[in-house]
């Protein structure tokens, strides 16, 4: 049975200076996240730049991805798009490959109503059978799904999570309140994790576990064990990095960390174009918070 729950990392993508792929480090990073405690794996999130992909490289990433695990985490590989057909055909090779979920974002650009969001989503989960996981960024999407929508939407059997990174608690309690009681509400915003956790949720997809996935993997351990002291604690330790990887638009910053760190022995941490490195005041401040975490 699929558990949906703890530190669930959104996989930043090792690309070489020409910004292929590789498919090595992919393998190296995978290996380091199953040694350092990480609860499951993400590919091909925003955070793995999927929207710079074609849809080879994201049907590879997902196939990489699943070989080399080889059962040993859940995967929930990002298969959502601004078009219905598009997301429809990734998550369909998702399934095929042996993921043992999809994570769909809102359609973006497009700002589709909210009956548009059902009927999107409706169609994928009915021509499909892989349990589907929700994503809510209206920041980086510019529409936001409503309680009211969700909740709708988690009425279907395939629907079984939802990824909350809106920032908006009222609209996350709302949802978890009103929900079927098996329906996982995952954070997705880091800072916000023990929030939402504490008040029902199950987990967080995160940026920060790429960087400190001991650190992030022993924060979800005491919150599901409920040692709600010491996870608040490291809630704090953790809450400079929560707001440095930030810094600029995600996954810069957190590339540079990775760069900084030589993460995983991988050293191929390029960003494809509009995608640039933080400026170097803003690497220094990376860097600050790292050293203090000891992570360098």
């Amino acid at each position: 049975m699929l558990k949906l729950e703890g530190s669930l990392v959104a996989l930043i993508t090792p690309m070489k200076k020409d910004g292929e792929i590789d498919e090595e480090a992919v393998r190296k990073l995978v290996e380091f996240h199953i040694q350092n405690g990480t609860h499951g794996l993400v590919p091909c999130g925003t955070t793995g730049e999927s929207a710079t992909m074609s849809h080879a490289e994201h049907k590879r990433m997902i196939d990489i991805v699943v070989d080399q695990v080889n059962g040993r985490l859940p995967i929930i590989a990002g298969t959502g798009s601004n078009s219905t057909r598009e997301a429809l055909d990734l998550t369909k090779h998702a399934e095929k490959a042996g993921c043992d979920a999809a994570l769909l974002i809102t359609p973006y650009y497009n700002k589709p109503t909210q009956r548009g969001l059902i009927y999107h989503f409706t169609t994928i989960a009915n021509e499909t059978n892989i349990p589907m996981v929700l994503y809510n960024v209206p920041s980086r999407t510019g529409v936001n799904m409503e309680a009211s929508t969700t909740l709708e939407l988690a009425k279907h059997k395939n629907i079984v999570a939802v990824k909350e990174a809106s920032g908006n608690l009222g609209q996350i309690m709302d949802i978890i309140a009103g929900a079927p009681s098996d329906f996982v509400v995952l954070s997705g915003d880091d800072s916000l994790s023990y929030s939402i956790f504490t008040l029902g949720g199950k987990g967080v997809i995160s940026v920060i576990a790429n960087v400190a996935p001991r650190l992030m993997a022993s924060f979800l351990n005491n919150l599901i064990q409920g040692n709600f002291k010491k996870a608040l604690e490291e809630h704090y330790k953790l809450l400079p990095l929560f707001k440095v990887l930030f810094i600029e638009t995600n996954p810069a910053p957190c590339k540079k960390a990775a760069q900084l760190m030589k993460l995983a022995g991988i050293e191929n941490w390029s960003l494809r174009s509009p995608m640039i490195e933080p400026t170097p005041e803003n690497t220094e401040k990376i860097r600050a918070v790292l050293q203090k975490l000891n992570l360098l």
